[in-house]
């Protein structure tokens, strides 16, 4: 006998909660531990994991990776999940798995129907873990037929507009050069472009007619006149010829 002293009436009952169906969740890891095998030989890591959004948002599943154990199977399945992991949360090297908690990324859940084991004991249907991805496009869709839940608050952050694009030059076409004319012949005339005016020649000067003679330049200029011959004189007495 245990003494409570507990008042119902305070808490809401529990359901029972049925598995969730198969599909991709955007989901987290909220716990993990090393824990050792019922057989004493062995460890496996075990992960608490959280489905973040959606109808099931709060609902959690659960795995466990091998990573000591004898069949060296199981070890390496193990490794490479625990691999995945790793590139969905983008924490490549791993110190303690604590590392992992609080990053979303997508779970693959599988459901397995209720059967009986090979030790005849009755086993309820549950959910198992198949694999792990990186959330891609903000989101993941989840089960066929299943309601979509709002946005998760880890997407609700607004994302920078993509800048314009630039205008990339484009390289101007090149002329083709003129095909050369056939042997023997005259080369075409080439067109002139629309653009290009034929060249003007310009006019040859024209003859002017003769300026008329001013009256001051009619009459030839008068030609200079030579200086006359001295005369000869009488001869002086003292230059006479003595005789």
């Amino acid at each position: 006998m245990a003494q409570l002293n507990f008042n119902a009436a305070t808490v809401q009952p529990a359901a029972a909660l049925d598995p969730i169906p198969s599909g991709w969740y955007n989901a987290q890891i909220v716990g993990s531990e090393m824990k050792p095998t019922s057989a004493g030989d062995g460890a496996f890591l075990a992960l608490e994991i959280q489905v973040m959004d959606g109808p099931y948002a709060g609902r959690k599943v659960y795995d466990r990776l091998n990573l000591q154990n004898k069949n060296p199977v199981a070890v390496e399945i193990a490794y490479k999940q625990l691999s995945a992991i790793c590139h969905a949360v983008n924490v490549i090297q791993v110190q303690d798995s604590q590392q992992l908690h609080g990053r979303p990324l997508q779970v693959k859940v599988s459901l397995r129907p209720a059967s009986t084991g090979e030790d005849g004991k009755s086993y309820d249907a549950n959910n198992e873990v198949k694999g792990y991805k990186a959330i891609e496009n903000g989101g993941a869709a989840m089960p066929a037929g299943a309601p979509q839940g709002g946005a998760p608050a880890w997407a609700a952050q607004p994302t920078a507009a993509a800048p314009a694009p630039q205008q990339q030059w484009q390289p101007q076409p090149q002329p083709q050069p003129a095909t050369p004319p056939a042997w023997g012949q005259p080369p075409a005339p080439q067109a002139q472009p629309q653009w290009q005016s034929p060249v003007q020649q310009a006019p040859a000067p024209q003859p002017t007619a003769a300026a008329p003679t001013p009256p001051w330049a009619g009459q030839p200029a008068a030609q200079p006149q030579p200086a006359p011959a001295p005369q000869a004189g009488p001869t002086p007495p003292w230059a006479q010829s003595q005789g």
